[in-house]
């Protein structure tokens, strides 16, 4: 068995710490809440109770999401990558990669505006820094002449305090507009991040995917390749349980017919297999 355990993992994208806006924002807000719980289901099993949580919450809020605030797109990259991961634990891989063409398509919109908006605020930064740089630089001699003056006048001493304030103010100013700059800068490498791991996993997936349909042609048909696959699946117990579940679901949407696989996937979940119900006996019609 080759389950992509790789890709599997490389299709969650967590959110990481951006600046905040003045306001959270809904999706965002929303995605924090639940992305502990639905990860602890993930990690029991239950795929298809988290797909349907993230994908209802995409269907209320995710058409909602401002492209301008790059905090909630963000969050979208996330919750599109936590649904292809629940879409993953399915077997549902089709709309996993789904998911992931929009995750990446989101990342990539989110990264090109908030470059836009940078490059804005990016040159109003640089250019209240070169003014209060001037600022400073203009009115430094004569500060310096009055901070090693002896016996200051009333008058200068107040002229020195006024210019110690500019100077400080100036400082401050510098010091902010760098620190936004920096800032900018990191939330700017961590959206492309986004973008590019969203770009590898479509990729990986669309590879993997294409894989599949190859060696399904090659063992003959559906069913000859799932029948192969199951063995494998059965006799490798050194994988994690949920890359084997994960990959008995897949073959289960390929072969609903297999009972060998319901079975696989009861033992894999910790789960009794249901006795078979008894046929109704039929009653014999009485003799008048």
């Amino acid at each position: 068995m080759r389950a992509p355990l790789a890709l599997i993992a490389s299709v969650f994208f967590g959110v990481a710490a951006l600046a905040q806006p003045a306001v959270v924002a809904s999706l965002e807000s929303r995605f924090k809440e639940n992305r502990g719980p639905w990860e602890a289901m993930l990690g029991q099993g239950e795929a298809s109770a988290v797909r349907k949580a993230a994908e209802g919450l995409l269907a209320r809020e995710g058409q909602a999401v401002n492209p301008s605030n790059y905090n909630d797109m963000h969050a979208l990259v996330a919750l599109r990558g936590l649904a292809a991961k629940a879409c993953v634990g399915e077997g549902a891989w089709e709309d996993a990669l789904d998911h992931l063409d929009k995750a990446k398509a989101t990342a990539t919109e989110n990264l090109t505006a908030a470059q836009a908006t940078f490059d804005r605020l990016r040159g109003d930064h640089q250019a209240r820094i070169k003014a209060s740089q001037e600022a400073v630089s203009r009115q430094e001699p004569r500060s310096k002449e009055l901070e090693e003056a002896p016996g200051l006048t009333a008058e200068q001493i107040r002229l020195r305090q006024q210019l110690r304030t500019f100077m400080e103010e100036h400082r401050a100013a510098i010091k902010h507009s760098e620190e936004s700059l920096k800032a900018m800068d990191g939330i700017l490498e961590l959206l492309k991040q986004d973008q590019a791991a969203c770009a590898k996993s479509v990729e990986d997936w669309q590879a993997f995917l294409a894989k599949e349909k190859a060696e399904t042609a090659e063992a003959g048909g559906t069913a000859a390749y799932v029948v192969a696959k199951v063995e494998q699946v059965k006799a490798d117990d050194t994988r994690p349980r949920l890359e084997r579940l994960s990959y008995a679901r897949r073959l289960q949407r390929l072969d609903a017919g297999n009972k060998d696989l319901q079975r696989l996937v009861n033992a894999l979940m910790g789960r009794d297999e249901e006795p078979e119900k008894p046929k109704p006996s039929k009653k014999k019609a009485r003799k008048a």
